[in-house]
């Protein structure tokens, strides 16, 4: 396990979310994007829990912040999330997590637990090589490549 495992009793949740809010804070800084309140209350509401949060379950947490909000205000933002790389959308589950290494583009491997719904992001070297092997070979041009495995985390696995 890692020191930020949810399932450690150490895992200091309140820090992730603070590094996750600052990092974002500085590279849309450093990009030019324009960080918003509300943007930055939607980041903190998916880094919230390690779990995935979909779009319709953050409308409903953000009304406190903001009433007035709309399915196309949460799209919006979400649309911008990901643009900036501070998300990634779990394509099977239609839903969003904070992503732990938004300073870069990236392929990615989503581990989602089937018992606890934690959503770990791995960055899975060897199997990005591999595929990229097979999508070059296949003469494809991607756009975008994650991988998302469902089972236990080891956690659930040892309960």
């Amino acid at each position: 396990m890692t020191a930020t495992d949810p399932h450690r009793p150490s895992h200091d949740h309140q820090s992730c979310i603070a590094q996750a809010l600052d990092l974002a804070e500085r590279l849309c800084e450093q990009r030019g994007a324009r960080f918003t309140p509300l943007r930055r209350r939607v980041l903190e509401l998916i880094w919230s829990s390690h779990e995935s949060a979909k779009a319709y379950d953050l409308l409903e947490a953000l009304r406190s912040f903001d009433p007035a909000a709309k399915p196309a205000t949460i799209y919006r933002t979400l649309d911008f999330l990901l643009e900036q790389g501070l998300i990634h959308r779990v394509e099977s589950l239609n839903a969003y997590v904070g992503c732990k290494a938004p300073e870069h583009r990236h392929q990615l491997l989503l581990l989602i637990c089937e018992r606890c719904h934690t959503v770990e992001e791995r960055p899975a070297t060897e199997l990005m090589q591999a595929a990229a092997r097979e999508v070059e070979a296949a003469g494809f041009v991607a756009s975008h490549q994650a991988f998302e495995v469902h089972g236990l985390c080891a956690e659930c696995a040892r309960s």
